[in-house]
């Protein structure tokens, strides 16, 4: 979706809102929740002089973690939403578009229908969704004659519905008074159980997921305009596509394995960042990051703030997500 290049902000000036934006988000975070903190108080336990130790457990166990969570996961779902939506040319596709995240979801409900441990959990969800994209792959190389794009994500849809019905066949079998709601809450997405090991152990696969987009951002717009054009350009559209589809996946199976699914971010942010830079890649990328780390920030804080009872992400996601999606379709003055 494009409105002309009048309408837009320059790189600079974007990035600098947005950062500002999601900074002030960030302490407004760490201050906001059943034990509030001031900002004397905030900047005191940051100094390591808290005025109170329960400031210093509620601050350093809790808010910082997952408020670092959220940013990571909101960044790196929106970076893999804007990477799916240029190799793909659709404004409809999202980070699960080839099944990494019902994927993942199958691996974890897995794990706790066999009641493994807390990090096991994790890396089997974490397995399960990519291995669901290299399935994805090996099925569609299997298939000649046809349009390769296509033939791809019709074979995501497809092991993405069995994963899907996998999944469903589980929550039959698993104790209701037990597993069944563990399963049901991870699928919705929260973070509220994120701790600093977690962060630390998807950062990784993130960054990892990062360096060939920022390294090969303009073979990135490349791809945008379509296998011929990209090739008669001098790129390899094959591999290029293969090694653009292994970051992005990688970067939302890591998210997706602490997080559970949440939805809307990958989908939502990358079309607002293109009103706001553009469709290039190279200012595209970071717009949208820094929009999906603050999108999911604010989520996330209301999340934990609206009712006594903690709401799944995966709800106020769509809430928010689909007006404002529909809004951008009947708003957009050109084709995407």
């Amino acid at each position: 979706m494009d409105t002309g290049p009048g309408s837009r902000l320059n790189t600079p000036t974007a990035l600098g809102l947005l950062g500002a934006l999601v900074a002030l988000g960030a302490v407004l975070a760490a201050m906001t929740g059943p034990y509030p903190i001031s900002l004397a108080q905030l900047a005191g336990a940051l100094r390591g002089h808290p005025a109170d130790p329960m400031i210093d457990t509620v601050l350093f166990s809790v808010r910082l973690p997952r408020i670092a969570a959220a940013l990571l996961v909101g960044g790196a779902l929106a970076a893999a939403g804007t990477v799916y939506q240029g190799l793909f040319r659709n404004p409809l596709v999202s980070p699960d578009i080839l099944g990494v995240s019902t994927g993942a979801g199958l691996g974890a409900a897995l794990g706790i229908f066999l009641s493994l441990p807390v990090l096991a959990i994790q890396g089997l969800a974490f397995a399960a969704g990519l291995g669901t994209v290299a399935l994805v792959y090996l099925v569609a190389s299997a298939v000649r004659g046809h349009e390769p794009t296509l033939v791809l994500v019709l074979s995501g849809v497809v092991l993405g519905a069995l994963a899907g019905a996998c999944v469903s066949l589980l929550k039959i079998l698993a104790d209701p008074y037990d597993q069944l709601p563990a399963i049901t809450f991870w699928l919705l997405g929260s973070l509220a159980s994120v701790r600093t090991d977690d962060v630390l152990g998807a950062a990784p696969a993130v960054v990892i997921g990062l360096v060939p987009l920022v390294l090969l951002r303009w073979r990135m717009n490349l791809m945008a305009l379509g296998d011929e054009e990209a090739a008669a350009l001098g790129a390899s559209p094959r591999r290029l596509r293969m090694l653009f589809v292994a970051a992005a996946t990688l970067m939302t199976a890591g998210v997706v394995a602490i997080a559970g699914v949440v939805g809307w971010v990958g989908l939502v942010m990358p079309h607002i960042a293109r009103l706001l830079v553009g469709p290039n890649f190279h200012r595209l990328l970071p717009t949208a990051m820094l929009m999906g780390a603050g999108y999911l920030l604010l989520v996330d804080t209301l999340a934990r703030t609206l009712t006594e009872t903690e709401t799944p992400l995966g709800i106020l996601t769509a809430f928010v997500g689909a007006p404002v999606f529909l809004w951008l379709l009947a708003s957009g003055r050109r084709v995407w």
